[in-house]
């Protein structure tokens, strides 16, 4: 096989990750997909130049506190382990470069979807509701369906020959429920002030997303354990399904149904990813604290594979 699934600028970068032995000709093992991966503040600007409709200008704030930072490098490290590990594997990484402040690709959306906005505690929405101009509307969905496109092919070139699927996400340290309204940066910064942040559930270092919200599992159940026994031996305090459930609304969900026990969606705690966590500045990864994470991640990766 060759490596047909290629990156589209602005859109998402498609990285393949091989081992020294493997088979060009051969599908890659391991998909490790990075849907929020618009984590730095030149991809937030570079949508933001595109679009021609007026937002508000502390937008900013929100997306440096609604992004993965450090799930990008970690799911690279996680591939990159694999096959220095065993040389005959191939991995693919695909990250997402469409900020989810003005569009979210962990959604299912389509050409009939308007924006609007979410109540607090519920999934944020595809299309949030500052999109009022219909030409940005209509480039936004241009965009998601090349990136949606794009991953499709992944998970059929991957899983569906037997490899396995990681949907790699980092979340915030605490569960802070506002909602996705006009009022959201005030929100945010009310909620994350001094003498209220503390107030708000501290996550677990890591989620393993496993279940959809009536219970039903769509993980690959040998993968989940293990990846729950490799993080915790490591260190980690590990929950499941404790921030959220594998919701029908979002592509995460699409592709557990389409290829069953293929697929992991997991969360980690993005202050366990960055040097130092700043809600309203850009982050950065933190190699050494990614590699951590990385280590237990591709073990359990290793030991899951056919």
């Amino acid at each position: 096989m060759s490596d047909t699934i290629r990156s589209h600028e602005g859109i998402c970068e498609v990285e393949y990750v091989r081992g020294g032995a493997a088979d060009p000709a051969t599908p890659p093992d391991l998909l490790l997909e990075v849907s929020h991966g618009a984590t730095r503040e030149r991809h937030f600007a570079a949508l933001r130049a595109a679009l021609r409709g007026e937002y508000p200008a502390d937008l900013r704030d929100f997306f440096f506190v609604n992004t993965d930072v450090g799930a990008p490098e970690l799911a690279r490290a996680v591939a990159e382990r694999v096959v220095r590990t065993q040389p005959r594997r191939k991995a693919i990484v695909v990250r997402c470069l469409l900020p989810r402040t003005f569009v979210d690709c962990n959604r299912r959306i389509d050409a009939a979807t308007v924006p609007a906005g979410t109540p607090a505690g519920a999934m944020t929405p595809g299309l949030p509701p500052w999109v009022r101009d219909e030409q940005d509307r209509q480039l936004l969905l241009r965009r998601y369906a090349v990136y949606r496109e794009t991953v499709t092919a992944a998970f059929a070139a991957v899983c569906g020959h037997g490899g396995l699927g990681l949907l790699v996400h980092s979340f915030a340290p605490r569960s802070v429920d506002v909602p996705v309204d006009e009022n959201i940066v005030a929100n945010l910064h009310a909620a994350y002030a001094a003498d209220r942040i503390g107030t708000w559930p501290l996550r677990a270092a890591v989620d393993l997303i496993t279940h959809d919200p009536d219970g039903r599992e769509m993980a690959a159940a040998g993968l989940a354990q293990r990846a729950h026994a490799e993080f915790t031996a490591a260190g980690f305090d590990v929950d499941t399904n404790g921030a959220y459930s594998l919701h029908p609304v979002t592509l995460a969900h699409q592709f557990a149904t389409d290829y069953p026990d293929r697929t992991l969606c997991l969360e980690v705690r993005r202050d366990l990813l960055v040097a130092e966590f700043t809600p309203f500045r850009e982050m950065l990864a933190d190699p050494q604290r990614v590699e951590r994470a990385a280590v237990p991640l591709a073990a359990a990766v290793l030991s899951s594979l056919p």
